[in-house]
């Protein structure tokens, strides 16, 4: 299988369940837009984890989030907020992961991207990350859901955090 890459443009960033339902992407046909989807549902968990969990919730398709996915992100948002966000064009750690606007990500496979069969392991590039992250993905029917995320890992200091920037 050759290499695919899918570029996704948002005016602005769901707030909630239902702005989230309410995007093109929502229809959850190819892994792209659900991969997309949960960019965006992260960002929303960082100013609002209820939120954030409801829009992860309606990605995640018949298995919702397991109270070890709720530490985890628990965990991880304590202080680095700013991770989804570096998923976007523009956000490095100079200007504290703030992305462009629109807002805009971009996600591609491999040669091994389909090798589990149902399954869809995509990559994205972080502005505080030498090394691509990934979200893994799992098709029922014809929708595509959130399997596993490997994007809420470390990444660099944002400027305002780093005392040696």
């Amino acid at each position: 299988m050759t290499n695919e890459s899918q570029t996704f443009t948002f005016q602005a960033l769901p707030q909630n369940l239902e702005e989230l339902k309410a995007l093109p992407e929502a229809s959850l046909d190819t892994p792209f837009k659900a991969a997309a989807l949960t960019i965006c549902a992260l960002c929303a968990y960082a100013s609002s984890p209820e939120a954030g969990i409801e829009m992860l919730n309606f990605l995640k398709g018949p298995q919702p989030l397991s109270a070890y996915d709720l530490s985890f992100l628990k965990d991880r948002f304590r202080d680095q907020k700013y991770v989804p966000f570096s998923y976007f064009e523009g956000a490095v750690p100079s200007n504290n992961y703030t992305p462009s606007q629109p807002f805009t990500v971009t996600f591609h496979t491999n040669p091994y991207s389909y090798e589990n069969d149902g399954y869809c392991m995509l990559h994205v590039k972080s502005g505080g990350a030498d090394s691509e992250r990934q979200i893994k993905l799992r098709k029922k029917g014809e929708q595509w859901f959130l399997w596993e995320q490997f994007v809420m890992v470390g990444i660099r200091k944002s400027a305002a955090e780093d005392p040696w920037a």
